[in-house]
């Protein structure tokens, strides 16, 4: 996707976000235990804020939350945040510089694209925590945000950061999964210290198959299916194989 098109899905997710959250702010978000929806609209404020810092000073702050931020109205502190992001993007160039947790891309375009798959994923959020519709994701988005959490976030977690999934990836004996959608596919490999992803399906069967939608499969991939609705994704494969995807997921995405 070009940083173009993440900044108008950015601008379209965080209107849904802004509409959405003032319905029921006390409401809890069921994808997000524990949270009210103030506390989602907090959150994401807080993240525009230190993504902006990180553009700005070059490196991503040490000391998070500030205390200031603490005492700030939640939807006050979402819209400057926002206002603020969106100045330090039009400042700047996408491939300019920027510190990221990401050590293959440190560039304002990785925080575009971060911010704008944030953004959904958390409107989506806000939706579930106030009954109303899941509006629909674009599939280039959510394809690219399949790609993101499967590739930057999981496999580059396992490769940095392999003690967080010790329990989980050493007693694997070793699995295949593929993940389809509309227009894409990824194979991904699991084992002792092991999470790699690659583009396509793949040469011959996986231990478990995901396929749907794009925007279905982006709400299974990140948790974020309502309950009692159908999910729209098919799911084959033994339950254990499929939990250990889902478990290295939620510990990447902690």
């Amino acid at each position: 996707m070009e940083h173009s098109r993440f900044l108008d899905c950015l601008a379209a997710d965080f209107a849904r976000l802004r509409a959405v959250a003032p319905t029921d702010l006390t409401a809890a978000v069921p994808s997000c235990p524990g949270w009210t929806v103030a506390d989602l609209a907090r959150h994401v404020g807080e993240v525009y804020v230190h993504k902006t810092l990180a553009m700005r000073e070059g490196a991503e702050p040490d000391q998070w939350p500030p205390k200031e931020l603490a005492d700030s109205e939640p939807l006050a502190l979402l819209d400057r945040a926002y206002a603020e992001l969106l100045d330090e993007f039009a400042a700047r160039k996408p491939e300019d510089p920027a510190g990221t947790w990401y050590a293959p891309d440190q560039t304002v375009g990785f925080w575009i694209r971060r911010m704008a798959q944030e953004t959904v994923i958390h409107r989506i959020d806000a939706e579930l925590g106030t009954g109303q519709p899941v509006a629909p994701v674009p599939a280039d988005l959510a394809i690219d945000g399949i790609d993101e959490l499967l590739k930057v976030f999981t496999a580059y977690g396992v490769g940095e950061w392999g003690s967080y999934f010790t329990d989980i990836l050493d007693g694997s004996p070793g699995r295949t999964y593929t993940v389809r959608t509309d227009g894409a596919a990824w194979r991904v490999r699991t084992g002792p210290r092991l999470f790699t992803v690659e583009d396509g399906a793949g040469d011959g069967a996986a231990d478990v198959t995901l396929s749907g939608p794009p925007m279905a499969v982006l709400r299974w991939v990140w948790n974020r299916e309502g309950a009692g609705e159908p999910s729209g994704v098919t799911v084959e494969g033994a339950p254990e194989a499929v939990e250990e995807l889902r478990r290295c997921i939620v510990v990447a995405t902690q």
